[in-house]
């Protein structure tokens, strides 16, 4: 996505409709993006609607076959201007997604800044090297966090 300058970059994405936008589609935004580039993306009101609709597909995105049996609450923490909480119930089959925390304890969280949450939930981060290189904490599970991409129909860009 070409761009003179952040501004620009940041206008043309406020601008576009992230309902409409397929995850391939996404997917190849976040790729074309640097790390500076998504960090300035996020900030403002675009961060959370960003965030948001990632969420918000999420229950789209779950394959029930390949969690077959799991049982168990992500707790995702994304840092940035702020930090924003969201949490993951896979149960029975199913993906539930809350905005916030609960008091319910969590098998595993995850806690990362906003431009690694971006590549990792867009295909473009390996959650084991963001691990490696400490882009990706995790509190937990950790054999969990590390297969919770099986679990999601996640595009590659």
């Amino acid at each position: 996505m070409p761009d003179d300058s952040n501004g620009s970059l940041t206008d043309e994405l406020a601008g576009l409709d992230f309902a409409a936008v397929s995850p391939e589609e996404f997917a190849r935004i976040v790729k074309g993006l640097s790390g500076r580039e998504l960090a300035e993306v996020m900030r403002g009101e675009l961060r959370a609607r960003v965030i948001g609709e990632v969420f918000g597909r999420m229950r789209q995105q779950f394959r029930p076959e390949a969690a077959g049996r799991l049982n168990a609450l992500i707790r995702w923490k994304i840092t940035g201007s702020e930090e924003l909480v969201y949490e993951t119930l896979v149960a029975d089959g199913t993906c539930a997604v809350t905005e916030g925390r609960s008091e319910a304890e969590p098998r595993t969280t995850l806690v990362m800044g906003d431009a690694d949450f971006l590549k990792l939930v867009s295909g473009n981060g390996n959650p084991v090297t963001m691990f490696m290189m400490r882009k990706l904490k995790v509190a937990g599970d950790v054999g969990l966090a590390s297969g919770l991409t099986r679990y999601f129909d996640i595009p590659k860009a």
